[in-house]
């Protein structure tokens, strides 16, 4: 890993992005994460600075008004950005910085770096995905519906990735997507 490199790890809400990059963190010390700015509430286990930045919606918008992100986008009806102060010097000082972002910011970065490597999280079906949702318990029925409606439409534009790795099994997707950056 000579030169910085953006590699963006996008899944459905429930796929796994959050247990598989902390492991490729801990097999990786020379990766970095970006931690995403976020409008929504945090969850009981989050800290602010660590998992997200939580601002409110005043705040976010001066970051849009200042052009401090280099994406953004409503997700789940809360805002999430990726601010551009926690991926520009990761990258002249030659790092690989990971981003857990969804699918269309994925998307927009990849317009304005090209140069970006997207690896989709795909889960083994909307069924386990189901399963998965419901055993965090974090949604209620409603809020569950809208994110599998979501996780449909975002596993039907996986294509657009340059990579798709299945999460049958945490450890080989880590070993996957871990075999997939080494080789970029």
């Amino acid at each position: 890993m000579k030169s910085g490199k953006l590699i963006i790890i996008s899944s459905p809400s429930g796929g796994g992005k959050t247990t598989i990059i902390k492991r490729l963190l801990e097999r990786n010390t020379e990766l970095k994460y970006s931690v995403s700015a976020t409008t929504r509430e945090p969850r009981a286990s989050e800290t602010d600075g660590k998992d997200y930045f939580f601002l409110t919606q005043n705040r976010f918008d001066e970051h849009i008004r200042s052009d401090d992100f280099l994406e953004w986008a409503v997700v789940h009806g809360q805002r999430y950005g990726t601010l551009k102060s926690q991926t520009e010097a990761c990258l002249q000082n030659g790092d690989y910085i990971i981003l857990d972002i969804d699918v269309q910011g994925g998307l927009i970065v990849k317009k304005k770096i090209p140069g970006a490597l997207l690896i989709f999280l795909m889960p083994p079906s909307l069924e386990i995905l189901e399963q998965r949702l419901r055993t965090r318990g974090t949604e209620n029925e409603s809020a569950l519906e809208k994110r599998l409606q979501i996780a449909s439409k975002e596993m039907d534009a996986a294509g657009q990735y340059d990579y798709i790795v299945f999460n049958h099994e945490i450890d080989q997707a880590v070993g996957d997507i871990n075999a997939i950056i080494h080789a970029s």
